[in-house]
């Protein structure tokens, strides 16, 4: 299998240092866009520009508001942060828009040759080699039954492999969901999966939904804080003017008394008692006016106070169903993997020489090459079955019988 010159090609494809996914044509992208409006406290959902959006042939992404933009090449977040500084500058907003861009779905992948079902499949990440053969449903069977071993074992294992992978990310997931229900800022790594390669990058993306739902909830329950002191505010300066009112209601009361004794005598018009008594009835209808202004003042305080303790209780219970899916998710996988262990036990057993892909005088060499396009250029790359494969790429696979070698 040239496994030397197959890791030589590969260290040359990807560099040690992983980088950020590159978005290229036929990419889905789930976009939604989110406004916090400073003026009024609130949040400005963009229902109406969000949904999925796919890159086109050309490497650009169409975007209502936005207009169309170069997105080839560049990162989920960098794309995000475009499509935010474009809308604030084409609307003059006073606050950027946040634009939240997630993969949806991926290019698709291709793999020809002895597979059983070659052609193009979705692309799913952390692919392998292996794991592309057994999408496409294992190696081509052929009339030779001393191949079907070696073809049961390489699909037991692409299956074992994305069902392991499968197990440490449900792992991970379940305890940020439990640091969550906990109100912690973190999470410990599960000691049942803490030497896999993998983990750094798997929890470093559940930290990130971690921060980012309990950064939601808190910027919900501030803007519900500062609406409840501006309530209160309102309500201590309306009592402020009920008590000026009412010492103008007991002057003009005053004055109404000295006012009918002078009436009595004959001294005074009448109808300056009834001024009076008119100024003193316009006074008392703005005290309740007052009143009612505090009442409402006050059940809006009472609204925004259910409104933050409906926001915990939708959480928490959002976060009891992900708690309880997760688990249930985990036990099926497991169940899988013990069931693909099996196979891979039976697979061996049956044909000693399938216990390594080439292995044995008498075994076919299986060779894998990866077809790449790199800034516009077509490439072959020598590969193994652990070589990871990108969107895009064309997974060739050739059997050479053992006659022939």
């Amino acid at each position: 299998m040239r496994l030397a010159a197959g890791c030589l090609a590969l260290a040359l494809a990807f560099p040690a240092a992983a980088s950020e996914y590159h978005l290229g044509a036929l990419d889905k992208l789930n976009i939604r866009i989110a406004e916090w409006q400073t003026v009024d406290g609130t949040f400005r959902d963009w229902s109406s520009v969000n949904g999925e959006y796919t890159v086109g042939p050309a490497g650009t992404l169409s975007v209502p508001f936005v207009g169309e933009f170069p997105a080839s090449g560049k990162t989920t977040s960098e794309v995000a942060a475009a499509i935010g500084e474009a809308l604030q500058r084409k609307l003059a907003l006073p606050d950027k828009p946040e634009a939240s861009v997630e993969m949806a779905a991926y290019r698709p992948f291709y793999i020809s040759g002895e597979v059983q079902t070659p052609g193009q499949f979705p692309y799913v990440p952390d692919l392998t080699v292996l794991k592309a053969i057994s999408v496409a449903g294992g190696l081509r069977r052929s009339a030779d039954s001393g191949q079907r071993y070696d073809r049961d074992l390489i699909t037991a294992k692409g299956n074992f492999d994305v069902l392991e992978d499968q197990r440490v990310r449900l792992i991970v997931r379940r305890a940020r969901i439990e640091a969550e229900m906990a109100d912690k800022p973190t999470f410990d790594v599960p000691k049942e999966v803490a030497d896999n390669p993998k983990l750094p990058s798997i929890v470093a993306d559940e930290m990130a939904i971690l921060g980012a739902d309990q950064k939601k909830l808190k910027l919900q329950l501030q803007a519900l804080d500062e609406l409840k002191n501006l309530l209160q505010s309102e309500i201590e300066s309306l009592q402020q003017k009920i008590d000026n009112q009412q010492r103008q209601v007991d002057l003009a009361k005053q004055e109404l008394a000295s006012v009918g004794v002078l009436a009595q005598k004959g001294l005074v018009a009448n109808t300056r008692v009834l001024t009076s008594e008119r100024s003193i009835a316009d006074l008392q209808g703005q005290v309740l006016d007052y009143d009612t202004a505090i009442l409402t003042a006050k059940q809006a305080i009472s609204k925004a106070t259910q409104d933050g303790i409906d926001a915990e209780n939708t959480q928490n219970a959002t976060l009891a169903t992900d708690r309880q899916q997760t688990e249930s998710d985990l036990n099926a996988t497991i169940l899988k993997l013990n069931m693909n262990k099996g196979l891979m036990s039976e697979a061996m057993s049956g044909s000693p020489g399938s216990q390594a892909l080439g292995g044995g005088d008498q075994q076919p060499t299986i060779s894998f090459a990866l077809v790449r396009v790199v800034d516009g250029k077509s490439s072959e790359i020598a590969a193994n079955e652990d070589t990871p494969v990108q969107p895009g790429d064309v997974i060739k696979i050739k059997l050479t019988p053992a006659a022939s070698q």
